[in-house]
């Protein structure tokens, strides 16, 4: 294993890895421990050597994006899209030429699709997990967080190799390379300026007054959690906060039936807590917030009727190939193509998401199901 710690090194380690046709990757950061969550080490695994990169001690990572950038060395990742999007927030670091393991599994049918699952039955290898939510931002990091780094990354490489023969014998490749390369364009979700209650689940069943009530609650802990330096589930829970916005404590005694309130949170908070749930009880009936509501399509008879016709050729479809149905094809993409009613494959080509893929495996059957439905 290969430390690196400051800019030389770094640079001199690039100049290799740019003569490398192909790179596994993987990172650890450490949201569960900070408010703003960071990549706190990145792996990088080539046919000779096994690198940890510490982006805490190396001041530029930027020498780092031309190879990334680079369509000619293939970037291997296994379940990409969160390591995709944090390369991005922190280091604007792109991704292209990606192959990902967990994508290519999944298209060979296999169903326990984690890494740890695919190393075991791949290479009879057992995966240590026991420092994956461990604070990765600590300095210095013991030695077995370091050697636990690597443990899986090494792997990375070879398992692509054994995936994409099997890949190409079911001529399955194209299909998860075009999944790969949308992959590569997500991007980090920015929810400011946005209302908490809106990334919150089970706020859509919340009337207008718990709403808001809800929302001076997610942001008081969004403020203590900042000022702490936490994460916001270290603060207060999720389960405590609904609970608080359905029954609208108004002292520090209606706290206390509230299970996972502990005595001293209730001490230490409980004040402002109730704070909180008066300003969303005191605020007028026109200025409280509402969820915004999907609009349902409702279906015709008729795209009802395709829709039924194409879950059920999915089903057979999706059993004979040993697949996830989801894969075949979503529930929306379903619906989708339902009210489209594409006459042929090409026009297939319109429909929202619809990849090309699935055109050139599956348009064919999909456009006379819909003829034989009408």
């Amino acid at each position: 294993m290969l430390l690196i710690e400051n800019d030389a090194d770094l640079n001199k380690i690039v100049a290799e890895l740019q003569k490398e046709p192909a790179i596994g990757v993987d990172l650890e950061a450490d949201s569960m421990f900070h408010y703003q969550e960071k990549v706190c080490l990145l792996q990088i695994s080539t046919h000779a050597l096994h690198i940890v990169i510490d982006p805490l001690a190396v001041q530029d990572l930027s020498p780092l994006a031309p190879v990334f950038a680079d369509a000619r060395i293939r970037k291997v990742f296994h379940g990409a899209d969160y390591d995709i999007r944090s390369l991005y927030r922190d280091f604007g670091i792109e991704v292209h030429s990606l192959f990902d393991t967990q994508i290519a599994a999944r298209f060979l049918g296999v169903r326990e699709t984690g890494l740890a699952s695919l190393l075991k039955m791949r290479f009879d290898v057992l995966s240590d997990k026991k420092y994956q939510k461990k604070d990765w931002s600590q300095r210095p990091l013991p030695a077995a967080m370091l050697k636990y780094a690597v443990q899986d990354i090494c792997y990375l490489l070879p398992l692509t190799d054994i995936l994409e023969r099997e890949l190409i014998e079911k001529g399955l490749l194209f299909c998860v390379e075009e999944e790969c390369e949308r992959l590569s364009g997500v991007r980090p979700n920015s929810s400011r300026n946005k209302p908490f209650f809106l990334s919150f689940k089970g706020a859509a069943r919340l009337d207008p007054r718990s709403l808001a009530v809800l929302e001076k609650i997610l942001c008081f802990r969004d403020q203590v959690a900042r000022r702490r330096d936490r994460p916001h589930f270290k603060v207060l829970g999720n389960n405590q906060i609904m609970e608080i916005a359905r029954i609208k404590p108004v002292s520090k005694a209606d706290l206390t039936g509230i299970q996972g309130l502990s005595p001293r949170l209730i001490d230490h908070m409980g004040q402002s807590l109730i704070e909180k749930v008066m300003e969303g009880l005191s605020l007028p009936d026109e200025a409280l917030p509402v969820y915004p509501k999907k609009a349902r399509q409702r279906l015709k008879s008729k795209e009802a009727a395709r829709v039924k016709a194409l879950k059920s050729w999915r089903e057979r479809l999706s059993g004979k190939l040993g697949v996830d149905p989801a894969l075949v094809c979503t529930s929306a993409q379903i619906q989708a193509i339902a009210i489209a009613n594409p006459g042929e494959p090409e026009n297939m080509e319109c429909i929202e998401d619809i990849r090309k893929w699935q055109i050139k495996l599956f348009g064919l059957d999909i456009c006379n199901v819909l003829r034989e439905t009408g």
